[in-house]
């Protein structure tokens, strides 16, 4: 389980879920007290940024045509599916780490 900030405000889970609505809010909360502090914060908020640069990564395969279209999609569907499964898995409490990209963002948070 998350452990709860000191101060009032969002709690951890709360907060561990925003950041996945855009980067900006997991940009927010790296550098904001006391939200900067919680372990698990950090990791939901650097897995978020990871997930974003993966999408943008992906973005530039839709140049291709044809293939690299479909290539896109996949792709795009793929991270929908990811970003819905770990903004409610943040919601609840969970650490939920993605492939590769939960475990830079472990990296990064020091969790």
């Amino acid at each position: 389980m998350p452990e709860e900030t000191p101060q009032s405000g969002l709690s951890d889970n709360a907060a561990g879920a925003l950041a996945y609505v855009t980067i900006i809010p997991a940009i927010i909360f790296l550098i904001v007290e006391p939200y900067n502090k919680s372990s698990y914060i950090r990791f939901h908020s650097w897995q978020s940024i990871f997930l974003g640069i993966a999408a943008f990564a992906i973005s530039f395969i839709n140049v291709i045509p044809i293939l690299g279209q479909i290539i896109f999609l996949i792709g795009m569907l793929i991270l929908f599916v990811a970003w819905l499964i770990v903004l409610l898995k943040a919601l609840k409490g969970e650490r939920y780490k993605l492939p590769f990209i939960g475990n830079l963002a472990e990296k990064q948070a020091g969790a």
